[in-house]
């Protein structure tokens, strides 16, 4: 996968490999010590809360979605389901 800057992920689409509309990037975690790449946070649209996903979610209601579960970037992020 080519090189992509964390600007141009904020506010992307997130979609399930199924086609599923997810939701929109908010934010990226990551490991301090390692600096490895750690959850997708992913805030809910009105859409996306009509949709059991097997995913944690944050205390704002974010989908915590490890970063391993990510299938490619371009126009949207797709996750893998």
């Amino acid at each position: 996968m080519a090189d992509i800057l964390a600007e141009n992920l904020s506010g992307k689409a997130v979609m399930g490999s199924d086609g599923t509309e997810l939701g929109m990037l908010y934010n990226i975690t990551m490991n301090l010590k390692s600096g490895a790449l750690a959850d997708l946070l992913v805030e809910q649209t009105e859409e996306t809360n009509q949709i059991d996903l097997d995913f944690p979610t944050d205390d704002h209601g974010r989908y915590r979605i490890p970063v391993g579960h990510v299938q490619a970037v371009k126009d949207y992020i797709v996750i893998d389901r």
